[in-house]
């Protein structure tokens, strides 16, 4: 059972792991660091200037030690002076604990200077090191700037970016509604040419009727013309039939009927 709960856990971790990957932005990762040495850097300022403010304190301290030890020496002298050998005697008590204090001020002092030179070095080491940082992490920032801007534009002229697929795609979109509007245009247009469908205007009819009668014209104009070419008359007006009960008046010339003076009605010459 544990084995189980293991590889769940790690399953988890590497799905983590993977999602952290992809919304990390390693500049702000590099800030980020940089921002944290910066904080470390000054803790370690800030170190110093604590040890050098109590080494300060000791030494006023000490100061302050070494004025009472002289002003304790100048009163036992002063006693002596006076026969007094008791506050003399106690003069020179209070002297001797007094330079037993500064005896270990001296010694904390020796001390806190020894690790106030340590932070200083430390110091000076660690902002070294800071600087360093930062010029490399502008310098891998610069890059990777560089970089993502180089994919975007190869991505963009290849079009495998994200936004050009899109782009892509919804032209495709376009240019495919087009396409079956037109068609749809266009199979309309056949079936009403057709009388398949019939156009609710009313006005199909009356231009099926129209182009019908257009092109019974074409085709009487062009029969006329084929004929004209047969015989080797004039094709330039078509012949005109003559009313129902009446002869034809554009009858030929040379017609029987007119030649040497025929009378149609009593079939003798004139």
């Amino acid at each position: 059972m544990a084995g189980i709960f293991e590889r769940i856990a790690m399953v988890f971790r590497t799905k983590a792991n993977k999602t952290l990957d992809k919304y990390e932005d390693p500049r702000e990762t590099l800030d980020y660091s940089y921002q944290k040495q910066l904080e470390l850097l000054q803790n370690v300022r800030r170190g110093v200037a604590d040890v050098a403010t109590s080494r300060k304190r000791i030494e006023l301290q000490a100061t302050k030690l070494n004025q009472e030890v002289e002003r304790l020496t100048l009163a036992a002298q002063r006693a002596l002076e006076s026969n007094r050998e008791d506050l003399a005697r106690e003069a020179l008590t209070r002297k001797a604990g007094l330079q037993q204090q500064l005896s270990d001020l001296q010694a904390q002092h020796a001390q806190l200077l020894q690790e106030e030179e340590k932070l200083v070095r430390a110091s000076s080491r660690l902002q070294a090191k800071v600087e360093a940082f930062r010029t490399r992490k502008e310098t891998i920032k610069a890059t990777y700037s560089a970089a993502e801007a180089q994919t975007r534009i190869n991505e963009a002229f290849t079009g495998i970016s994200e936004e050009m697929n899109d782009i892509g795609l919804a032209i495709q979109r376009a240019e495919d509604k087009t396409l079956e509007l037109q068609a749809r245009a266009s199979a309309v247009d056949e079936l009403v040419a057709s009388g398949a469908i019939e156009d609710v205007s009313g006005g199909n009819d009356i231009t099926r009727e129209l182009d019908m009668l257009a092109a019974g014209s074409n085709v009487e104009n062009e029969l006329a013309a084929m004929k004209a070419q047969l015989t080797g008359g004039s094709a330039s007006r078509p012949a005109i039939e003559a009313p129902e009960g009446q002869p034809d008046q554009a009858a030929s010339p040379s017609s029987p009927s007119t030649e040497a003076g025929f009378n149609p009605y009593d079939g003798r010459q004139a």
